[in-house]
């Protein structure tokens, strides 16, 4: 059965000492939390300071990049390998930032994802449109080609134990976080999608929504949906306090849908 995945991406920000601070405050203040999982993305320098922070057994780690080699002379990169070594768990691969900044296209895409799978790593791969693709319509034509790449490589065994982060690229860093509704539709679709190949691997695979979503009320609108089983949280997971409270939402969301059930019986 599939689990609620909060996974903070903190981007190109941070220090030492915002890494050992942030996590202290995190691992206290989420002490007795078990009812999701949850993941902080720094930058990779300090992917190991951030490992040694984390006391928490229910914070993971996890990076924002990997190179599709795993070894050799490759200047500047890093492997999934090296990333497994220190403890991470989650790779994020596909962002529309990665996408749009370093013409990654949908086929590099499907070989880091492939690596992260060899490597016994999770992919957290992220698709989404642009705001002129979703004023055309090709909403779902853009999310079946970006997982295409990867179904038509490796197959849907692929999607085991694999993360999949609805971003519409219009959405990211602009504030303007897309209506639960529509997500939903976006995130069933996704589902669907998948269901067509094997409907074990899409029912347990988690759907992560990633877009501006900055507090609570937002976070408690997008839980409430059946098919979003979590949040890529952006610039909002260096706050603190803004981290937390989406972390929380969960917990009043999942309140409320067992009284909802009980009412059902």
């Amino acid at each position: 059965m599939r689990h609620r995945l909060i996974i903070g991406n903190w981007k190109l920000n941070g220090n030492k000492n915002i890494t050992k601070n942030f996590i202290k405050s995190l691992c206290t203040e989420l002490s007795n939390i078990s009812f999701c999982d949850i993941a902080i993305a720094p930058p990779a320098v300090y992917l190991y300071l951030a490992k040694q922070e984390i006391s928490n057994i229910n914070i993971s780690l996890s990076a924002q990049n990997v190179d599709i080699n795993l070894c050799g002379a490759f200047t500047g990169e890093t492997s999934a390998d090296m990333l497994k070594d220190i403890g991470v768990k989650y790779v994020i691969i596909g962002h529309s930032e990665r996408r749009t900044y370093h013409k990654e296209t949908n086929d590099f895409v499907a070989k880091k994802f492939q690596v992260l799978k060899q490597s016994g790593l999770i992919p957290v791969l992220c698709i989404g449109e642009t705001q002129e693709e979703n004023e055309a319509g090709k909403t779902e034509e853009v999310c079946s080609n970006q997982i295409d790449a990867i179904l038509k490589t490796q197959g849907i065994l692929a999607f085991q134990k694999s993360v999949i982060a609805y971003e519409p690229i219009w959405s990211i860093g602009t504030g303007k976080s897309a209506n639960p509704i529509q997500v939903q539709k976006v995130h069933n679709f996704i589902r669907n999608y998948l269901k067509k190949q094997d409907t074990t691997i899409a029912e347990q695979i988690i759907i992560q929504y990633g877009g501006s979503v900055n507090d609570e009320k937002k976070a408690t609108e997008f839980f409430m949906q059946p098919d979003i089983d979590g949040i890529l949280v952006g610039g909002a997971s260096l706050k603190l306090n803004v981290f937390i409270s989406i972390i929380r939402a969960i917990a009043t969301t999942n309140k409320n849908l067992k009284s909802e059930l009980n009412i059902i019986k």
